[in-house]
């Protein structure tokens, strides 16, 4: 790793999408070697709409000022965590021993009854008598967010050495999720171990996290130093995840961070909205042939397999 580096890159997306040919090569450079050295980069010149991102977040001041007996009333029947809203203090790091200072609510994926991906996806989950807003709202985010993760995608074909198409025809109708958080105010008397979200890596191939309302974001560096990561509102944090550490035998490894507790006296609530760009179920997570040196590290598995295996770790689902 460059040891002059110590600041995670902002890069151009209108420089990948709209720029020169030479343009486009630094900004695939840019991408692959700031997710090889952090884990992370910061976007910015994408197409998600600030607008978009400022109705949002008040959206999210308005539903989690429920009473807590109205949210829970939106817990999906079919558990899991995967649509709707998911109560304080449910989610944990995997292999953590308490519970994360947070309460979450799932937009996923919808799709008809006939497709043959149907079985994997519950329906959303929309709080239409408390704020009609909220369905085109979020819909309309997740169609940017994924957009944005399609471009990111397609930039890494290159390095990884996979036909342009690759990641776009595994993410298509993929199983993505817009995870909308509230970190309130901690509590008087909470167990002094938990903190809003414990160290933990995503799960996903790359997550896209527009920059939050409160600083507390932390990555852990290649070398085990916390780098506090603060971004400008309108720019999108972007960090990869197991599944693509898993098809890049780890040559983008993922990367831990957490989200700690308030430590200026300012303690107030945090809302966020990450993106969790997934591959399709029935994607094999294979090592790709460019990453493979002296042997894959880790069996096939498909996404959905490998998925419930982690909602398992994290108390999601039994």
């Amino acid at each position: 790793m460059a040891q002059n580096i110590r600041k995670v890159n902002t890069i151009s997306l209108a420089s990948y999408t709209r720029g020169t040919p030479e343009q486009k090569k630094k900004f695939v450079d840019d991408l692959y070697q700031g997710l090889k050295e952090y884990g992370f980069i910061i976007l910015k010149d994408h197409d998600v709409s600030p607008d978009l991102l400022k109705q949002a977040y008040q959206i999210l001041e308005k539903l989690y000022s429920l009473p807590t007996e109205k949210k829970r009333s939106y817990i999906s029947a079919q558990g899991g965590g995967q649509r709707g809203y998911t109560a304080f203090g449910t989610e944990h790091a995997k292999s953590s021993p308490v519970m994360d200072l947070k309460e979450f609510w799932h937009v996923g994926r919808e799709v008809e009854a006939s497709h043959p991906f149907a079985k994997y996806y519950p329906q959303n989950i929309w709080p239409h008598d408390i704020t009609p807003e909220f369905k085109p709202i979020f819909e309309k985010l997740y169609t940017q967010l994924e957009q944005a993760g399609i471009q990111m995608m397609e930039a890494l074909t290159g390095p990884l050495e996979v036909e342009k198409d690759f990641f776009k025809n595994m993410v298509s109708e993929g199983n993505s999720i817009l995870r909308l958080l509230h970190y309130p105010p901690i509590p008087e008397g909470v167990d002094p171990r938990c903190v809003r979200a414990a160290a933990h890596e995503d799960i996903n191939f790359i997550t896209l996290l527009p920059a939050a309302t409160q600083s507390g974001l932390q990555l852990k560096d290649r070398d085990g130093t916390w780098l506090d990561i603060e971004s400008d509102f309108g720019t999108l944090i972007v960090d990869a995840g197991d599944m693509l550490a898993r098809i890049t035998n780890d040559v983008i490894p993922s990367t831990t961070h957490r989200v700690i507790n308030p430590q200026d006296g300012t303690n107030v609530s945090r809302y966020s909205m990450p993106f969790f760009m997934h591959p399709h179920p029935e994607s094999s997570l294979s090592c790709l042939a460019s990453c493979k040196g002296s042997g894959a590290k880790y069996p096939d598995i498909t996404a959905h397999e490998f998925l419930m295996q982690r909602l398992r770790e994290i108390g999601l689902t039994k």
